[in-house]
């Protein structure tokens, strides 16, 4: 037999809901799936991460395919080590020893990755449920998140927005925007999209073909935390200033692509051409712009059979991401920008794809 509860018991649960959600919103909203569609391109997102889950291109003969790696249910992101997808931050990338230093105070962050912070801690932004602010299915959607004061060490309350938007016919822009209320803080979102530009489920992304329009690396050590120098990529296996294809140096790496580079020309307002990426089996192109000073290019290194999207088994290399952000531990680098951003101040990130198909 079932218990019946008392109306004083339900009317006390919902008082406690009430609150919850007065302190945190997120853990009343509902986990859904939301899809942009303009012309032959259709990209869809669940506010489980602010994730996107899918992007449907042509190839030069019209043909669909899905060329971003994910899951198939919401419980897959729930579950996933690999980022797929995903908004990440508070502080996107490493901060080496969990730690940092801010107006004299010193603030430990929460050390997910061995002794360092990784994409913002256990639950960063992209296991947090995002808010809608708006969603028009042609066009764009706006998702939200608060951040409270101490949340995973970081400083102050800070308000989170992003918005995928579709451009014209083949344009995705992405803008990310934060504002902290009450304390300095750092902030660096990135979105930690893999692409395969053949399609998720087709293999390797070793015979894609990038340029990527920078210089300059931000070494890193055994860790993956920068040392703090910038050095030239000039006669080394990081050089794809000239296209050609991500396999044709890997084997000179320990393990594959996982650096931050610093893209060419002054940092501003205005975008800057970042990277190109093409296949020529689908003759699929993609062009990426940002505002931001550099760009991580990972090759999924530390993929190993992962069950994704119509239980394709992602393996190593199975993509790539190219993820514009702050450089990686600029809170313990004095030389590299600063990603602190005090009250009164805005926090603005842009990305912007083209994709064609020749």
């Amino acid at each position: 037999m079932v218990k019946k509860q008392s109306p004083l018991h339900v009317v006390g649960v919902s008082v406690l809901m009430v609150l919850l959600c007065s302190v945190n919103y997120s853990l009343c909203e509902k986990i859904k799936t939301y899809k942009l569609t303009r012309g032959s391109l259709s990209v869809t997102f669940t506010n489980y991460g602010a994730v996107m889950t899918s992007l449907l291109l042509p190839d030069r003969h019209g043909k669909q395919d899905d060329v971003v790696l994910g899951f198939d249910t919401v419980d897959g992101y729930k579950n996933d080590t690999t980022y797929f997808g995903a908004i990440v931050g508070r502080v996107a990338n490493r901060i080496g020893g969990a730690k940092f230093k801010l107006n004299g105070h010193l603030y430990k962050t929460d050390p997910n990755e061995g002794h360092n912070t990784l994409h913002g801690g256990s639950k960063g932004f992209s296991d947090v449920i995002w808010s809608v602010q708006k969603y028009v299915p042609t066009s764009h959607i706006t998702f939200t998140y608060d951040s409270f004061d101490g949340e995973e060490g970081f400083p102050g309350n800070v308000t989170v927005k992003v918005t995928y938007m579709l451009i014209g016919e083949n344009k995705l822009g992405v803008k990310m925007e934060a504002k902290p209320l009450n304390k300095p803080t750092p902030i660096n979102l990135a979105l930690h999209t893999y692409w395969n530009l053949h399609s998720h489920n087709s293999g390797n992304i070793l015979s894609h073909k990038i340029q990527l329009l920078a210089g300059k690396i931000t070494p890193v050590d055994d860790k993956l935390i920068p040392t703090g120098e910038i050095t030239s990529i000039a006669g080394t296996p990081y050089d794809f200033l000239e296209p050609r294809e991500i396999g044709s140096r890997i084997h000179e790496l320990p393990g594959g692509y996982d650096i931050n580079y610093v893209i060419d020309g002054p940092i501003g307002k205005h975008l800057r051409k970042t990277a190109v990426v093409t296949e020529e089996v689908t003759g699929r192109k993609m062009e990426l712009w940002t505002n931001q000073p550099g760009v991580q290019f990972y090759t999924s290194n530390m993929m190993k059979r992962v069950v994704g999207k119509g239980k394709a088994v992602y393996e190593k290399y199975g993509g790539l991401c190219l993820e514009t952000q702050g450089f990686p531990d600029s809170v313990n680098h004095k030389n590299f920008p600063s990603q602190i951003v005090n009250p009164g101040e805005s926090y603005l990130h842009v990305m912007l794809f083209r994709f064609t198909a020749h």
